[in-house]
């Protein structure tokens, strides 16, 4: 490792369930430079995922596994990885996600270059190449919620391809990179989001303690979306719903009337509502 790589990113992945794709997440993580540190919190997988572990933290020193009896959420176990290394650098890591040889320490490189306090993302895109979506977000507007809760739930910002990083309010979860020094100053993942919605809170509380939070829309990385997340959907929908609500409460409704706050309410669960026989056909 030359001195223009320095080894200083600590790679966090939370697993449950995923097994189908831990394997080449963690090979690639292994073999991406810049990489200090591995620590996988796995959150209760009864279906071969700690056998995987296993063979990694044989394999490389660099890696260790925290193995939860039960599933104490994303959030509980992001903190918990944080914690257990040491590394001046967080890189928060899907296990879906296959990351190149270059992936993180272009994300940093560009971090450093423009002052260090930021939280950034890259571009995702699935198999067949579309975006992802929720790579570039703004915040919830619950006020267009109220008006339809179908199309007003929607976040996703349309991509500046003029812009190597382009600033947005917030980054998906499945792979941001900040300075741990952030991290440990907003006080890290609320946990108290089971599953979604807590890097919506992450990023919004990162740029209320003046970071910017970008993506860099010149570092693409395959994610192959939702593995963990196909065994139980409803319980998936219901905590993203939950989540939502969370942070409408935590952020919004302190400034909202009774009347606004009980309005919220309804749109949230009326469109987990609307979403119910779909993912009932899938299930």
């Amino acid at each position: 490792m030359s001195e223009a790589t320095p080894a200083d990113i600590a790679a966090v992945v939370v697993s449950y369930r995923s097994a189908s794709t831990l394997d080449e997440c963690l090979l690639r993580l292994r073999g991406a430079r810049g990489v200090a540190q591995i620590r996988v919190v796995d959150n209760g997988s009864d279906d071969g995922t700690l056998d995987i572990l296993q063979g990694h933290a044989l394999a490389d020193p660099r890696l260790r596994f925290i193995a939860n009896p039960d599933n104490p959420g994303f959030s509980v176990a992001c903190n918990q990885g944080a914690a257990d290394c040491d590394a001046p650098w967080l890189a928060f890591v899907n296990p879906d996600l296959q990351v190149e040889a270059d992936t993180l320490q272009r994300l940093r490189a560009h971090a450093v270059a423009m002052g260090e306090r930021m939280l950034l993302g890259a571009d995702l895109h699935g198999e067949d190449g579309v975006r992802d979506g929720a790579a570039r977000r703004r915040d919830p507007d619950f006020a267009a919620m109220l008006r339809n809760p179908s199309t007003g739930a929607r976040l996703d910002v349309a991509m500046d391809a003029a812009r190597a990083l382009q600033p947005v309010d917030a980054v998906s979860g499945a792979l941001v990179l900040m300075p741990r020094a952030l991290f440990q100053q907003i006080g890290g993942f609320d946990e108290g989001y089971r599953l979604h919605a807590e890097d919506l809170d992450l990023c919004r509380r990162a740029r209320q303690a003046g970071a910017t939070v970008a993506v860099a829309n010149d570092v693409p990385v395959l994610h192959l979306r939702g593995i963990s997340s196909r065994s139980r959907p409803l319980f998936v929908e219901w905590h993203k719903h939950r989540g939502l609500w969370r942070y409408f409460r935590k952020f919004e409704a302190p400034a909202r009337s009774l009347p606004v706050r009980a309005a919220v309410f309804a749109a949230i669960w009326a469109h987990f509502l609307a979403g119910l026989p779909r993912r009932l056909r899938r299930g």
